[in-house]
């Protein structure tokens, strides 16, 4: 029985033709980006000056509208009554139609004290309402 031998085989050679096609495209590529880019850096803008600014429409801040345990009604830090968060909600709508306003309650206050200072939201035109709730201070 004869065995052929086994003649090694050769090392594998590397193919430059297709390597040389990829590095041209990609030369060709960065050209014409780069080519893109310095027209971009070459625009020169001027932008027009206004005689005047416009009122802004931006909210004025956050609106607090603080519910305490006996159904007082606190806006920001001051006390009002209810005619007086109408009225100076009425305001604040008519000039900022998108105001939110923060209504929290006390944990014990009743329900009914909180639906009535929602009415007056209501009625003063504000849609943009979120709700919290306070909890009791711990004692010093």
């Amino acid at each position: 029985m004869k065995f052929r031998e086994r003649q090694p085989e050769g090392v594998a050679e590397l193919e430059l033709a297709p390597m040389i096609d990829v590095v041209f495209l990609l030369l060709i590529f960065f050209i014409v980006s780069w080519q893109f880019a310095r027209f971009e850096e070459d625009m020169d803008v001027s932008v027009p000056a206004a005689e005047e600014k416009s009122q802004s429409d931006e909210p004025v801040g956050e609106i607090i509208v603080n519910v305490t345990k006996y159904g007082g009604i606190v806006l920001n830090g001051a006390e009002v009554t209810p005619a007086d968060l109408l009225e100076k909600l009425k305001l604040i709508a008519a000039n900022y139609p998108s105001q939110a306003v923060i209504l929290r309650g006390h944990v014990n206050t009743d329900f009914q004290d909180i639906i009535n200072v929602l009415d007056q939201v209501k009625k003063a035109g504000i849609w943009n309402v979120a709700f919290a709730s306070m909890k009791d201070r711990p004692a010093d």
